[in-house]
């Protein structure tokens, strides 16, 4: 068994050299440096020895111990630039080389759907406004006539920060705003998101869009409602398209009405779209409630008004025929270059 530590030193330091990959390295630490090594069997050996010996042995091992480590390292280094220059070489890129196509993207139906509402509203003069998503319970509810008992106030439907702050339920409080800082005449649109306390399914989203309208004026009448929703009826599913209206109930306006449109597929003979009757229900309006305008100090003796409001993703989904309304949101490329 060798005794001088210098030599296991040399004989290291040797046989780094020759080293040419970790596992190679790693045999030479376990050779010298191991509980069964060279090394530690030269330090266990001392228990023989003289104090004095011992004492000058166990100095020249511990050097030549923190040396054989230093060696080590540096030759783990070593072939680590080794390993990267080599990899570095195999996986060169070739700028010489043409660059794989990039497919460009597109504006997202929902997007797109709302932008094509606009300009059709904007078309006939309305202007779009916007609003912020988190809302107060004022301008979404007290400002809109909601009864304090109104379902859409419960907890279990409304997402609220506290009991002044929530995430507005519908675009509406645009409306509000708008009546608040700015006389009549008014002619609006407002779209955005919304948010409501809903278990997503095939027609359910907490999350949704909506395209609310608001026309406050002298003079104005149900009859401009009417023509106003039928000529937007036309332009967005097409000329031959037949409305009603059905007498419905929301706060914010009196009277109210659910309009229906003729089923632009079957021409309202009854299909899978409008589920055998002829007919697709495709948005809330009315004649704006006097306690709303008078939120806004407006003179209700001389100014009417109406609104109406859509859901975005309903009117997409009629239009394209998608039968779920999770599609949306799921950015299957899949289904959105559909859209293109």
């Amino acid at each position: 068994m060798v005794t001088d530590p210098n030599v296991l030193l040399e004989k290291a330091r040797d046989e780094l050299a020759e080293a040419n990959s970790e596992q190679d390295v790693e045999a030479v630490r376990i050779r010298y440096l191991g509980k069964k090594g060279e090394l530690t069997a030269i330090l266990r050996s001392m228990a023989t020895l003289r104090h004095e010996e011992r004492k000058e042995l166990g100095a020249k091992a511990n050097t030549v111990r923190d040396a054989i480590a230093a060696l080590i390292e540096d030759k783990k280094k070593e072939l680590a630039k080794i390993i990267l220059a080599g990899t570095l070489k195999k996986e060169k890129i070739d700028v010489s080389q043409p660059a794989q196509g990039v497919q460009p993207g597109s504006r997202h139906l929902i997007t797109q759907t709302i932008d094509e509402i606009c300009r059709i509203f904007g078309d006939m003069g309305y202007r779009v406004t916007e609003g912020p998503e988190v809302e107060t319970v004022f301008n979404n509810f007290d400002a809109l006539n909601a009864a304090p008992s109104h379902p859409s106030r419960d907890l279990t439907d409304t997402f609220y920060f506290n009991e002044t702050t929530l995430l507005r339920t519908q675009t509406s409080p645009v409306q509000v705003r708008t009546l608040i800082k700015e006389a009549p005449p008014v002619k609006v649109i407002s779209p955005g998101r919304c948010f409501r306390i809903d278990t997503p399914d095939a027609t359910h989203s907490p999350m949704f869009h909506q395209v609310e309208g608001l026309l406050v004026d002298e003079g104005v009448a149900m009859t401009d409602l009417k023509g106003t929703l039928d000529d937007f009826a036309k332009k967005m599913f097409g000329a031959d398209v037949r409305t009603k209206f059905r007498p419905h109930f929301f706060p914010f306006t009196e009277p109210s009405a659910e309009m229906d449109m003729s089923c632009f597929k079957c021409g309202g003979k009854g299909c899978r779209i409008c589920k055998g009757s002829g007919w697709i229900e495709i948005l809330g309006c009315g004649m704006v409630h006097p306690n709303v305008l008078k939120v806004g100090d407006i003179d209700t003796e001389r100014f009417t008004g109406f609104a109406f409001g859509m859901g975005v993703e309903r009117i997409a989904m009629l239009r394209h025929g998608v039968d779920d309304i999770r599609l949306f949101y799921e950015n299957d490329v899949r289904f959105l270059r559909q859209f293109m």
